[in-house]
């Protein structure tokens, strides 16, 4: 909030922010996880390349994907996303009725379709079986991205992209009643929130003067062609 009002020329303090928001009732608790983590092998600790490191410096380098489930009238709907760690954005999504590992890998041509050659570039992800799949393995390899994943239990190994879905959610879904509306409804909302909201207008704290992720990704993008 206090990134927003700088960015419209409003000069407030980080404090007086904090203080009108908790007045309104407008400060969230963080939730801490109950889950109990099981122990990580050396295996599992030599799969994880990124080991919670979740920065890029360069797009297109360091990409992570989970699966989420929302609630509908005729049924549930799967959500399969790929964040771009250099900038937030989404850059792939695919939305059906079953989370089999077709979903997931489908997401991933959408990349390949949409970027073209990435080689070595890494896909993080847990350890679900659409992403222990000799299919989905096998795409991997044919594009020549290498694949990270988490330790068993282990949900924190991949929090950047929960963050997305947690943000979505709490953004988005909870505030409408998605277990009234057909699948088909969902998708429309989730396709706007993503394509026209999350990546091009919606302020990120993690990029600089919380640039959305579009507006990152163009100004890195020029700044390359100028210092061609």
């Amino acid at each position: 909030m206090h990134t927003a009002l700088t960015q419209r020329s409003v000069n407030v303090s980080e404090r007086t922010v904090y203080r009108a928001m908790k007045a309104g009732g407008y400060i969230h608790k963080c939730r801490k996880p109950h889950s109990i983590t099981k122990a990580t092998t050396e295996v599992q600790e030599k799969e994880n390349l990124i080991k919670r490191n979740f920065k890029a410096n360069e797009p297109m380098t360091k990409l992570l994907t989970d699966i989420t489930e929302i609630p509908c009238s005729d049924g549930k709907l799967y959500l399969s996303a790929i964040l771009d760690c250099f900038n937030g954005e989404i850059v792939a999504f695919e939305m059906r009725d079953n989370m089999k590992k077709e979903l997931c890998i489908d997401t991933v041509r959408q990349v390949t379709e949409k970027f073209g050659n990435l080689q070595n570039v890494i896909l993080h992800s847990d350890r679900g079986s659409q992403y222990t799949s000799a299919e989905f393995r096998e795409e991997l390899k044919k594009n020549g991205i290498v694949q990270s994943l988490s330790g068993t239990g282990h949900c924190f190994d991949n929090a950047r992209m929960e963050s997305f879905f947690a943000t979505l959610k709490k953004e988005k879904i909870y505030r409408i009643p998605t277990y009234k509306m057909t699948r088909d409804e969902v998708k429309t909302v989730i396709f706007r929130y993503i394509v026209v909201y999350y990546n091009r207008l919606r302020i990120h704290t993690s990029n600089p003067e919380g640039l959305s992720p579009v507006q990152y990704r163009e100004q890195y993008e020029a700044k390359i062609v100028l210092a061609a």
